[in-house]
C-alpha cells in the first residue's frame, strides 16, 4: 500500500471543504439584526430540515435562541465587500447593521435584502444542539424563495475576489486566515480571538 504523500496540516485541510456564505437575519423587540456565516446546511429532505451554526459569541445566536425564527439570505458572487464587512465584522448589540440597507420583509417580519441575494428561506427552529463555542439550530422551512439565477458566492470565491488583498508592510504582526483582521504586535496570544470573525489564534499567520 503506497503512503499518502501529502502536508498534515488539519486547519488549512478543513478549507478545502467548499461553503456557501449567508446572510442570516433576525430580530428582537423590533430591533433587525444580521450576521455572516458559511455554516448553512441542509440536512433531510423528508420533512426539509435545515442546520445553522452560530458562534455563541455573536448576538445573532442569543436573537434566534430567544425568538426561534431566522431567516438566510443566499448571497450572489455580486455582493460587494462593504456587505461582508457590515454584517460580518461589527456587532449588532451597539451597531444598526441596517442603516442605509435596502431591504425587504419576509412573512416572518424579516429581512430580505433588495439586492445581492438569489434565494431567501424562512426557518423556524424545532430543535438546538450545544457545541460548546457554537449552537447549532435545526430548523423547518416556513417559506421560500427564488428571486434570480445569480451564482451563489462560495467562501473560496470570497477569498480570491472579493476580500480586499492586505496592503504590504514591514511591520511585524499576525493576519487572520478568515477574514483580514491584522493583529499588531511581536508575539500573538494564544487565547486570542478575532474580533472581527470570532476564530481562535490557529486561524492567524505571521505576515
Amino acid at each position: 500500500m503506497a503512503t499518502i504523500n501529502a502536508q498534515r496540516d488539519d486547519n488549512k485541510s478543513l478549507f478545502s471543504i467548499p461553503y456557501g456564505l449567508y446572510l442570516v437575519t433576525s430580530s428582537l423587540k423590533g430591533k433587525l439584526n444580521g450576521l455572516i456565516v458559511n455554516t448553512v446546511t441542509q440536512i433531510t429532505n423528508t420533512p426539509n430540515r435545515v442546520a445553522v451554526t452560530i458562534n455563541k459569541a455573536n448576538y445573532s445566536h442569543r436573537i434566534i435562541k430567544e425568538t426561534g425564527i431566522l431567516n438566510v439570505n443566499c448571497l450572489t458572487t455580486e455582493t460587494p465587500f462593504s456587505i461582508f464587512k457590515n454584517f460580518g465584522f461589527q456587532s449588532g448589540v451597539d451597531k444598526d447593521k441596517f442603516e442605509g440597507i435596502s431591504y425587504s420583509l419576509s412573512e416572518n417580519g424579516l429581512p430580505v435584502l433588495n439586492d445581492y441575494v438569489n434565494t431567501f428561506i424562512s426557518l423556524k427552529v424545532t430543535d438546538y444542539v450545544d457545541f460548546d463555542t457554537h449552537g447549532m439550530f435545526i430548523c423547518e422551512i416556513t417559506d421560500s424563495g427564488i428571486i434570480n439565477d445569480k451564482e451563489t458566492v462560495t467562501y473560496g470565491y470570497y477569498q480570491k475576489n472579493i476580500k480586499p488583498k492586505p496592503e504590504e508592510k514591514k511591520s511585524k504582526g499576525y493576519v487572520c486566515k478568515i477574514c483580514g483582521y491584522v493583529y499588531e504586535g511581536e508575539e500573538l496570544p494564544e487565547d486570542f480571538i478575532c474580533p472581527w470573525c470570532k476564530h481562535p489564534a490557529s486561524d492567524f499567520e505571521k505576515r
